[in-house]
């Protein structure tokens, strides 16, 4: 009887949950605003691409994204915690640096 291995090679049925650091800006000459952006995705690529597009729809002209990561597990502090939960319920969720 052969036993199922388990290895790097399993996919995960449902999306990932990335959280994208970066600084984005909201006029031309501005220092920036340090941001987290939280959101549920397929892959790094689409995560990137509905990152900006939300970014763009807060009416921020530019961004720099420095990082991008998977969470292994659910936040425990705020604001990312509700941060967490909205990407799970697949908003991008945007958490702003004053």
């Amino acid at each position: 009887m052969a036993a199922n291995a388990d290895n790097d090679n399993n996919t995960l049925d449902d999306p990932m949950v990335f959280i994208i650091i970066g600084k984005a800006y909201e006029r031309e000459g501005d220092e920036g605003i340090d941001i987290h952006v939280m959101l549920r995705a397929p892959d790094d690529d689409t995560a990137v691409r509905e990152a900006l597009n939300a970014l763009s729809e807060e009416g921020f002209l530019e961004a720099d994204l420095d990082q991008i990561g998977t969470l292994t597990g659910v936040p425990e502090d705020e604001p990312h915690a509700s941060a967490y939960k909205g990407a799970l319920e697949g908003e991008v969720a945007i958490i702003r640096f004053a």
